[in-house]
């Protein structure tokens, strides 16, 4: 007969207390609340886009907080779960340092992540980054080159970016002929454009030879093709534009057209200090050698490379041109079912008779009576 088991005893079990007990923790209801950050802020700050692209997600109902539609506005502590399209968010409580990279743009890229027409894109050549996303800080249309700053933080973007800061640009532009002094002094006054009147802040001629002329513009704003369309107020067509300057940042020597550089930590305070950012009072990563070294390296980005399938690639050879074939008209008659045979035709059909049956008998019985004779 086998044993039982022998219960476990608790050593310090006395006779007025025989087992152990376990009581709950007692809810200090005096205790001071978690503080909560709003939604849109931290979504911001997570690099999904600036705080006004987050008010608007949050709008659509794509954002849910322990199951239920975020509302705008919403503050939200550590322990409620937030997901984004049924997709679970880590949202930064506690602040981290972003990323910046700058980047000197050629002509004929877009700074757009989705184009119908499949053009070229900035967006395809920048590096992948863990648990964030580049935001593009500012647009350059297709035929203009220069500086070009992305981020994590959206915030640092809205800084940038939004017209109440009224942030400077600067642009190196050649034109194709000169402006006299009084033109250049109108620009200055401002000219009325379509969407409203624009100016230049400063406007300094830089030399040229023959018909093409350069000129160093700044201006505090960012509207679609500005510097062209006030050159093109005087019949000036621009020839080339390249922005050099975007706030505190310039556009490198060393950083030459289609090549990157990731900004270290040290540039990073100071762009979040001159945006009256709060810095990650953690104190910053130390980077072993090989990331010092990188951090400092002006690279030249790979363009990603697009999934082509197999059926989409010339065959190799003939006898898998020949298996793509088979493969295709087996999915064919897996999907519509095998083909049935075409019904003949009746026209001209002779109908076999008992007779076309017992003819070719009686022939060969006379051939054999003949050969007898």
């Amino acid at each position: 007969m086998a044993r039982p088991f022998k219960t476990q005893r608790d050593p310090q079990a006395t006779p007025r207390r025989p087992k152990t007990s376990f009581t709950k923790l007692a809810v200090d209801e005096n205790a001071a609340p978690e503080p909560t950050q709003r939604l849109h802020k931290l979504l911001a700050l997570a690099g999904l886009g600036s705080r006004r692209d987050m008010e608007a997600l949050i709008a659509s109902g794509r954002v849910t907080v322990n199951g239920a539609p975020a509302k705008t506005g919403q503050g939200v502590t550590q322990y409620d779960v937030v997901r984004l399209d049924s997709r679970p968010l880590k949202l930064p409580f506690v602040a981290e340092l972003p990323q910046v990279l700058i980047y000197h743009k050629p002509e004929g890229e877009i700074v757009s992540q989705d184009d119908p027409e499949g053009r070229a894109s900035v967006f395809d050549k920048l590096p992948k980054v863990k648990n964030a996303k580049w935001i593009a800080i500012g647009r350059l249309d297709m035929n203009t080159s220069g500086l070009l700053i992305f981020t994590t933080s959206g915030e640092l973007a809205n800084r940038f970016m939004h017209p109440r800061y009224e942030v400077e640009r600067e642009y190196a532009v050649r034109i194709f002929g000169e402006l006299t002094e009084g033109q250049m002094l109108q620009l200055k006054e401002g000219i009325e454009l379509e969407d409203g009147p624009a100016n230049f802040d400063s406007i300094t001629a830089q030399g040229g030879e023959g018909a093409n002329h350069w000129y160093q513009v700044i201006l505090r704003e960012g509207r679609n093709r500005e510097v062209r369309r006030l050159f093109e107020a005087f019949q000036l067509p621009v020839s080339r534009l390249m922005r050099v300057r975007f706030g505190p940042v310039n556009l490198p020597p060393r950083v030459k057209r289609g090549t990157m550089l990731k900004l270290e930590q040290k540039e990073v305070v100071g762009l979040l200090e001159w945006a009256d950012l709060p810095v990650p009072s953690a104190p910053l990563r130390q980077l072993t050698q090989r990331e010092k070294l990188k951090a400092t390296t002006v690279f030249m980005p790979k363009v990603r490379k697009q999934r082509v399938s197999a059926l989409d690639r010339p065959p190799r050879d003939a006898a898998e041109g020949d298996a793509r074939l088979y493969r295709a008209k087996a999915d064919a008659v897996r999907k519509d079912g095998p083909k049935k045979p075409a019904p003949r035709k009746n026209e001209n059909r002779r109908v076999r008779q008992s007779s076309d049956l017992a003819a070719p008998a009686m022939q060969k019985k006379s051939d054999r009576n003949r050969g007898r004779g």
